[in-house]
């Protein structure tokens, strides 16, 4: 038996402004599209139920190709400092939650950003000392590649003036050598290790905050990568079966595999592919550098603003290859995080000494490329995970980092397209907000919303339909669903996100205007705006 949902506009995405006005269902899967009386008179017997859409815009559900949903859960129930724009705010913040925080418990806190405050302040350990010395801190960079901590964690942690630096990380020091409390990419891995692990019930909690809020955003899938930081590979796995059950919650979530979780994975008896209908485990994630904020994505030549560094390698040449082989004897693709011209450099090499074969290989991020990178990424299987949403959070500082001559090559989403190259669009939630329709809004205009300038590198705006597609049919690619996810056509899953907008008539702040109707997950309604369909506890 079938579902008609009709009195609509479903744009198929197959081509651009193609659409239809009605689509048949069965068993979660699309049967056909054309008009309401056609469908009715082909399947008008085996029809159990219609649903009238009033009006709505229907768009192939729009899937995050690349977050952190525990992490993204953790900012909703967190601290978030992502919305700060001054030292003294912050400060403020910080200490009314010691005020809240019992006594010698941690206190967290989600999202500073220095480039917001007009100063570029970043805290001193004294300075946060100043708000408590009773509690160890842990504030994290909007980047997660950085961490400000305050003299309790760095005592807790045993970092003083003689702890070198960990391969593949940095502890800031002062002009004595001491560490001043900022620590980039793996050093802070030295006060993660002694924060007390978080159990099983905050874990669940977290994720179902962030499913609930994707849900409610239009978001219909994630391509997440969580496995390796919150007790482990099965502990992580167990949480999300929990709470994306199919049946109360459906949700399609992608799981890449941190490298370090590979091994937890083999033991527990799985491999890459489906867990569940809604579950699968995904590409081997590999970090190959840092990011942009913090100076530790590796650039092939100093910054412009600190030519005393050109970036951090997390791995060195041959161990990136190692990696990369260890992926293909597991018979895994690879999802390596590439900001840098640098890092895309080392990453392509190991891709093109040991190629994939089977599926697909991600590089996330491809901020910065050059010519040569170009070329060379059209010679390999490789799908490139970009987050449009970066342009308006990064730009005009980011210009400084990079100077003049780096900006064409830079964030260049349409170079990328226009290579032939494959893009999946994505918000890198909790780094950015995880809305898909900022995410549109940014790759179509190239500004912060209410900016009134034509756009930081103007001439790389994709279209409406180039920045939908990557929400749609770029991340079904990404994870070799294409034929089957991201287009609404017959034989493909009956995912829709249903806006009061059409996206494509007009003026493309009217996505910042938009409201999402109704997210559909395997032709079950997961959000209603006018009625609460799930309770998020």
């Amino acid at each position: 038996m079938g579902t008609l949902w009709w009195n609509g506009t479903f744009f198929t995405m197959k081509e651009e402004q193609e659409k239809v006005e009605a689509v048949y269902v069965e068993d979660g899967v699309i049967v056909d599209i054309g008009s309401k009386d056609d469908l009715i008179s082909s399947y008008g017997d085996r029809l159990k139920e219609s649903i009238d859409i009033e009006g709505g815009y229907v768009y192939p559900g729009f899937v995050d190709s690349h977050l952190h949903m525990v992490g993204h859960g953790e900012r909703l129930i967190r601290l978030d400092l992502s919305e700060t724009h001054s030292a003294s705010e912050m400060s403020e913040q910080l200490a009314e939650e010691v005020r809240e925080t019992p006594k010698g418990e941690w206190v967290f806190a989600e999202g500073w950003n220095e480039n917001n405050f007009v100063d570029r302040k970043i805290f001193h350990r004294s300075e946060l000392d100043n708000i408590t010395t009773e509690h160890p801190m842990y504030l994290t960079r909007i980047c997660r590649h950085a961490a400000l901590v305050n003299s309790k964690a760095l005592a807790l942690a045993g970092i003083t003036k003689d702890t070198p630096n960990p391969e593949g990380g940095v502890i800031v020091r002062d002009t004595d050598g001491k560490p001043t409390g900022y620590l980039l990419d793996a050093a802070t891995e030295l006060v993660k290790s002694v924060i007390p692990a978080v159990g099983k019930q905050y874990v669940e909690r977290a994720l179902k905050k962030a499913t609930m809020d994707m849900l409610q955003l239009g978001l219909v899938g994630g391509h997440t990568e969580d496995l390796h930081y919150y007790g482990g590979f099965k502990e992580t796995l167990d949480a999300f079966n929990q709470v994306i059950d199919g049946d109360n919650i459906k949700f399609r979530a992608h799981l890449l595999v941190h490298h370090e979780a590979i091994s937890e994975m083999k033991e527990t008896g799985h491999k890459k592919g489906d867990v569940t209908p809604f579950i699968e485990l995904g590409a081997m994630k590999i970090f190959a550098d840092g990011a942009l904020g913090g100076r530790t994505a590796l650039l092939s030549a100093p910054y412009t603003d600190d030519p005393r560094t050109n970036g951090v390698a997390m791995h060195q040449q041959e161990e990136l290859e190692r990696l990369v082989k260890k992926a293909r004897e597991e018979d895994m693709p690879v999802a390596i995080h590439t900001i840098g011209d640098e890092a895309l450099h080392l990453a392509i090499q190991a891709i093109e000494k040991h190629p994939c074969t089977h599926g697909r290989d991600r590089l996330i991020h491809v901020q910065v490329v050059n010519e040569e990178i170009l070329k060379r990424l059209k010679n390999i299987r490789v799908v490139l995970d970009i987050q449009p949403r970066f342009v308006a959070a990064d730009f005009p500082w980011v210009m400084e980092r990079l100077g003049e001559g780096r900006l064409p090559y830079s964030f260049a989403w349409k170079r990328l397209l226009d290579s032939g190259l494959v893009c999946a669009g994505g918000s890198d939630a909790p780094i950015e907000p995880v809305d898909p329709l900022l995410g549109i809004h940014a790759a179509v205009t190239r500004k912060k919303p209410g900016e009134t300038h034509s756009g930081y590198l103007p001439d790389q705006k994709l279209s409406m339909f180039e920045a939908i597609k990557l929400f749609t049919q770029g991340s079904a690619t990404a994870i070799e669903k294409e034929e089957t996810r991201g287009v609404i056509a017959s034989g493909f899953v009956a995912d829709f996100t249903v806006l009061d907008e059409d996206l494509f008539d007009g003026d493309p702040d009217k996505a910042l205007r938009t409201n999402v109707l109704m997210t559909v997950v395997d032709n079950t309604v997961m959000y209603n705006r006018n009625e609460e369909v799930i309770k998020a506890e």
